[in-house]
């Protein structure tokens, strides 16, 4: 390693973040930071780290890709019977974090989670590429594999068996939803002076407030 990542420094700037300005309910914010950090971010713009505790307690994280938001909650697909799937029956809670460096803004998101319905999953799997409806059958998710070849030889099988056919959802694939309990929102500003707005749901209604940086 050249370079002494004890030395690295980046000074943050954006825009002021005022909790006297912001919305009584965090999902508008959250959909106005959104779009923003799609055209800044490009493709990388819905990515977000989804973080998962498993039955002994201990936490694992991973990106994952944002496929849907609304006033309900954040939502991500994947295999039921992955890691994360495994983990999410068992403890169905979850933090999101989604980070625009161009922006220098971060949100965070705390809550339950839960499985969106067969239709909503239907819905989506079918809008997706071929090529990615054909790997949600191949890809038998978090398992150990001898190696690549097991792969090839995997996705040949499948492209043989539904050639020419429509592919349909595999009953161990569909989407969860991130049903937020908090959601904070944090701003970088110079000095290490960053803006932090937090909410939180309390008996059903959405509280703001400010936290030192």
């Amino acid at each position: 390693m050249t370079r002494k990542i004890a030395d690295i420094r980046r000074d943050y700037e954006g825009g002021q973040l005022d909790e006297a300005q912001v919305t009584e309910d965090p999902m508008p914010l959250f959909e106005e930071w959104l779009t923003l950090a799609l055209d800044s971010e490009g493709l990388d713009g819905n990515a977000m780290t989804l973080a998962t505790v498993d039955s002994q307690g201990l936490p694992h994280a991973r990106v994952v890709l944002l496929k849907g938001v609304d006033e309900q909650g954040f939502v991500f697909y994947t295999n039921y019977h992955s890691h994360k799937g495994s983990e999410l029956t068992n403890v169905p809670h979850a933090s999101l974090v989604f980070w625009w460096p161009s922006l220098s803004r971060q949100v965070r998101v705390e809550g339950r989670v839960e499985q969106v319905s067969d239709e909503e999953s239907d819905s989506y799997f079918a809008s997706r590429p071929r090529a990615s409806q054909l790997g949600a059958w191949i890809a038998t998710q978090s398992v150990v594999i001898p190696d690549r070849t097991w792969i090839e030889e995997r996705q040949s099988r499948f492209e043989q068996a539904y050639e020419g056919q429509e592919i349909p959802r595999p009953v161990h694939w569909g989407g969860y939803r991130v049903l937020p309990e908090m959601i904070e929102f944090w701003q970088g500003q110079p000095s290490r002076l960053h803006d932090r707005i937090r909410y939180e749901r309390r008996d059903g209604h959405w509280h703001h407030f400010r936290l030192a940086p």
